[in-house]
């Protein structure tokens, strides 16, 4: 016995909306973009900002250069970043391997000589994609490579070995432990929230959820 197929014609208008009301009365379905604690965030207890308390709503990325999830969330991240309106700031955070990764150390150094904008997504590039880099590099790979970006040789080197760059260090690692941060990347909201996206774009779905409520309680 075949199967009878299934009909394309157009539902009669009084099913159309008996099958709207019992799908709006599901639970979750009228607020399927709202998250769910402990399945799309987990609320942090004594959670603290990355940055001031400046009037902003704070989404912090913890990354790794050498995460590859990281390397394919970067564009989606930047394009996400480029919508948020002036009440948010979107920042960066590098996790260390260790005392002495020298890819937290290039990002630390990067950003004192406003050098960012041209090696941030190229790092990411040069591990993942063209292989210039290795995914533990060290200093002078990285001073080569930045060359080729623009970047001034002496500049960043002078500056991956300032105290200050390396100061930066320890407290994001300790930012990301306060964070609960377990892996990478990871989203943090306004030092209240921590993510749990499923997916890349999940991720983002709930970062944006968050800003709102965020937003909406006036913090």
């Amino acid at each position: 016995m075949t199967a009878t197929p299934l009909s394309r014609t157009p539902s009669a208008p009084w099913l159309v909306l008996l099958l709207a009301t019992l799908v709006a009365a599901l639970p979750g379905v009228s607020r399927a973009a709202e998250p769910v604690a402990g399945i799309d965030y987990v609320e942090i207890a004594d959670g603290k900002r990355l940055g001031p308390a400046d009037g902003k709503i704070e989404v912090v990325e913890v990354f790794g250069y050498w995460c590859h999830h990281c390397a394919d969330f970067e564009p989606m991240m930047e394009r996400w970043k480029q919508q948020q309106g002036k009440d948010v700031r979107v920042s960066f955070l590098p996790l260390p391997r260790n005392p002495d990764d020298m890819l937290a150390v290039a990002y630390f150094a990067a950003d004192s000589i406003h050098a960012l904008a041209r090696t941030h997504a190229a790092t990411f590039k040069g591990i993942h994609d063209s292989r210039e880099l290795p995914a533990n590099p060290t200093l002078d790979e990285l001073t080569a490579f930045y060359a080729g970006l623009g970047v001034d040789k002496n500049r960043f080197r002078a500056a991956a070995s300032a105290p200050a760059t390396l100061a930066r260090i320890e407290p994001a690692r300790d930012f990301a432990l306060a964070m609960g941060v377990e892996g990478t990347p990871t989203l943090i909201v306004n030092g209240r929230y921590r993510v749990l996206g499923r997916t890349l774009e999940d991720n983002l779905r709930i970062a944006s959820a968050l800003v709102e409520r965020e937003r909406a309680a006036g913090r």
